[in-house]
C-alpha cells in the first residue's frame, strides 16, 4: 500500500478511538439509549440503555479524512455523498426514534424516499461528472463487461438499496456489521490501491474508522452504531462498488449481507403463505443462529471469516 493508504488508515482510525470516549458519554447524556424489541431474543434484553447513533463516530472519520485527499483524488466525491447521504438519513431515522422518543422513528415511505433522492443524485453526478461507466465487470471473466443499456439505472437503484439495507438488517448483534464490512473495506482497497483507482484514500478511511469504531462495538457494546452507521456503511459499499465497476462483487463480498435480507424475505413470505409457519427460529439469519445455542462472538467470528474468505475469492475472480 502506498504512503496515502497508509495515511488514510492511520488518520481515520485515530479520529475515530480518540472521538468515542468523548461521544459515548454524550449519547447518554442525550438518552440515545437502544430499545430492544419485546419479539428479540431474551438475552438481548439487558443491552436496553446502551447509546445508539454510534455511527456518528464512522461518518466523522471517513469524512474528515476523505476531504484530506479530496482535491488530488476527486473520484471520492461520489462515494462519499452516498456514505455520507444515507448516514444522514440514518441519522435522522435514529434522532426520532431515540431522542424525540417516537419508536418507529421515519415512516417507511419517509426513510425510503430519502434513500431514493440519495441514491438518484449520485445516479446522476456519477452518469455526468465522472468517466465511470455503468457497464459492470464480470467476476473469472477477466475484460468482460455487463451492459443493460437502459436498464442501468434502475438496476443501480436495485442494487444501492439492496446493499444498505442489506447492510442494515446485519446490524443486529455487537460488532457484527462493523467487522464484516471492515473486511469489505480491505478488499476494496486492495483492489482500489493495486489498480489506481483514485478511491483508495476513502475506502482506506472506511477501514481505518471501522477499526477505531470497534474497540467500542466489540461484544460487550459500549455503543451501537444505529442506522446512522449501518445505512452509510451501505452506501460505502455500493459507491465502491460501482466506482470500480465491480457491483456484481457485492454478491460475493457481500455474501453475508445477501443472506440477512433473503432470510427476512424468505421468512416472511413462507409465513405469509402457509399461514404462520416459519423457516428460520427467527429473522435475519444471526437470529437464527443465537436461537440454536451459538454465542453472539461465534457468530460474529463465523460472519466475519466467511466474508474474508468470500474477499479472498473475489480477489480471484477480478483477475
Amino acid at each position: 500500500m502506498g504512503k496515502i493508504s497508509v495515511t488514510a488508515v492511520m488518520v481515520s482510525f485515530c479520529i475515530s478511538a480518540a472521538a468515542g470516549p468523548l461521544l459515548i458519554p454524550f449519547l447518554r447524556w442525550l438518552k440515545c439509549g437502544q430499545t430492544i424489541r419485546e419479539e428479540g431474543p431474551a438475552a438481548h434484553r439487558k443491552k436496553s440503555g446502551t447509546p445508539t447513533m454510534g455511527g456518528i463516530l464512522i461518518l466523522a472519520s471517513v469524512t474528515a479524512t476523505s476531504l484530506l485527499f479530496i482535491g488530488d483524488y476527486p473520484d471520492i466525491a461520489p462515494v462519499l455523498f452516498l456514505t455520507v447521504g444515507f448516514g444522514l438519513v440514518g441519522l435522522m431515522d435514529d434522532y426520532i426514534k431515540v431522542v424525540c422518543r417516537r419508536s418507529l422513528g421515519l415512516t417507511p415511505w419517509q426513510k425510503l424516499l430519502g434513500q431514493l433522492t440519495v441514491t438518484g443524485i449520485f445516479a446522476w453526478y456519477l452518469t455526468h461528472y465522472t468517466g465511470v461507466s455503468l457497464a459492470m465487470k464480470i467476476p473469472w471473466m477477466p475484460g468482460r463487461y455487463l451492459d443493460f443499456g437502459i436498464w442501468n439505472i434502475p438496476i443501480l437503484f436495485f442494487i444501492v438499496l439492496g446493499t444498505t439495507n442489506g447492510t442494515n438488517f446485519t446490524d443486529g448483534l455487537d460488532g457484527l456489521a462493523g467487522s464484516v464490512t471492515l473486511m469489505v473495506a480491505v478488499f476494496f482497497s486492495v483492489v482500489a490501491v493495486g489498480t489506481t483507482s483514485g478511491i483508495e484514500p476513502l475506502t482506506c478511511a472506511a477501514a481505518g474508522a471501522l477499526m477505531g469504531f470497534l474497540l467500542f462495538n466489540v461484544h460487550p457494546a459500549a455503543v451501537f452504531m444505529g442506522d446512522t452507521g449501518s445505512l452509510a456503511l451501505g452506501g460505502f459499499v455500493a459507491g465502491c462498488g460501482y466506482m470500480l465497476q465491480m457491483p456484481l462483487f457485492i454478491a460475493i463480498v457481500g455474501v453475508v449481507y445477501l443472506a440477512e435480507v433473503c432470510s427476512v424475505i424468505l421468512q416472511v413470505g413462507y409465513y405469509k403463505i402457509s399461514g404462520g409457519r416459519r423457516i428460520f427460529r427467527m429473522a435475519p439469519l444471526h437470529h437464527h443462529f443465537e436461537l440454536c445455542g451459538w454465542s453472539e462472538t461465534k457468530i460474529t467470528a463465523f460472519f466475519t471469516i466467511i466474508t474474508a474468505l468470500m474477499c479472498l475469492l473475489a480477489l480471484r475472480a477480478v483477475r
